[in-house]
């Protein structure tokens, strides 16, 4: 996978916020060297976030998100506000753009405020410094810059830069749980939901850090893995699988191999696997008329056997043998009221960056709602959940 096929959850998120017309759309055009954003000096030009994946040197594959003022007016004005106030939750960095002729104003100083909650990495870029008669001492993290003479344009990329180096996700998918020379065992079920001619995103992502780490990898489909097994010359240091086939693969993996599925991985990589773990007992508490939030990080056409939409509720019912109510989100859909639920059951998040799949578990545990992923849950349901987990020690001791 080459730079420009980077997957937009794992590119350095960077959004750029300000109030109306402070010139944040010109700017981006600006740092970007194209123009992604509508420009125009009527107050509230751009109505939605704007996204754009690309390489951006020296910053590498990221995405860049342009949002509308957060000073809109008017019920379309807040419905806009909103959305930019979501986009804040999941990006890695923010650039406020402040109008340098008049400075900081009480929204920027909310959304500085808001940065410092969130603990995110944030520049203030004061735009339009070519209309002042001279140029004040910058603080830390501070240019002026102007996005019509491109004055400071450079230097505020390296500023990105610089703090980006801080934001990327330092945690290894499965790399640090094995060693150069390894064999590693892929099950990858093919069924009419699995992609024609591609493997879905996880199994390319673990497949590459695996390689990456100077292991082995054999993949097999699920069908064929007791052949496979039976061939190798060497024993498996890890199965990982496809959580839907995890009852199966379960049975025909050696007890003395440890086993884990693409989605506890991802949990470990991307949330908090101990948060994931700890929610799957929910499913032994619930009760006749519970509700159940199934959600998932992208939107994809729905299959007649969606794992997400019928083969997880149908598997919860027989499971817990309750009369249970199921609810589904997708994509940014994902609700900040979850107090009607009794557990929320998300994907492993491969299409969400770190930020984002974190926000909604903190959300989860602010409302106090136990919330676990697609894997954790399936393999609770199949009585595996401690094998499981034979990689993560210290997690496999929360059963006991």
């Amino acid at each position: 996978m080459g730079l420009n096929d980077t997957v937009s959850a794992e590119r350095i998120q960077i959004g750029f916020f300000g109030a109306r017309n402070a010139g944040k759309s010109s700017l981006v055009n600006a740092v970007t060297g194209q123009d992604l954003s509508v420009v125009s000096d009527v107050k509230g030009t751009t109505t939605d976030p704007v996204k754009k994946a690309m390489e951006l040197l020296p910053l590498g594959p990221v995405v860049i998100i342009d949002t509308p003022g957060m000073d809109d007016e008017g019920s379309l004005g807040e419905m806009r506000v909103k959305k930019a106030q979501r986009i804040l939750s999941s990006v890695d960095i923010a650039v406020l753009v402040a109008d340098a002729a008049t400075g900081l104003n009480d929204i920027d100083r909310t959304l500085i405020s808001l940065f410092e909650q969130k603990a995110l990495p944030y520049v203030i870029a004061f735009n339009k410094c070519d209309l002042l008669p001279s140029l004040p001492e910058a603080a830390a993290n501070t240019l002026y810059v102007s996005a019509t003479e491109k004055y400071q344009i450079n230097e505020l990329k390296e500023l990105i830069a610089h703090l980006s180096k801080n934001a990327k996700n330092s945690r290894k998918l499965v790399s640090d749980l094995i060693s150069p020379e390894d064999l590693i065992v892929l099950v990858i079920p093919i069924d009419s939901a699995a992609p024609k001619g591609r493997l879905i995103l996880p199994q390319q992502q673990t497949m590459r850090d695996i390689l990456d780490s100077g292991a082995t990898v054999v993949a097999c489909r699920d069908t064929e893995l007791q052949q496979t097994l039976a061939s190798l010359n060497k024993k498996p240091r890890l199965v990982i699988t496809d959580s839907q086939a995890f009852g199966k693969v379960n049975k025909l993996t050696p007890a003395d191999i440890p086993l884990t599925s693409f989605s506890i991985l991802f949990a470990r990589y991307k949330g908090d696997l101990e948060q994931v773990v700890r929610g799957a007992a929910q499913l032994d508490h619930l009760q006749d008329g519970d509700c159940i939030l199934i959600s998932e990080g992208c939107t994809h056409h729905r299959q007649c056997n969606d794992i997400g939409t019928v083969k997880l509720p149908g598997w919860i019912k027989i499971y817990t043998g309750k009369d249970l109510h199921f609810s589904f989100t997708s994509g940014g859909d994902f609700p900040e009221d979850l107090s009607e639920y009794a557990l929320v059951i998300h994907c492993g998040g491969c299409m969400l960056n770190e930020r984002e799949m974190k926000r909604r578990l903190h959300t989860a545990a602010d409302s106090t709602v136990p919330m676990t992923n697609y894997g954790v849950a399936i393999a609770q349901m199949h009585g595996i959940l401690k094998r499981s987990l034979e990689s993560f020690p210290s997690i496999a001791n929360l059963l006991d």
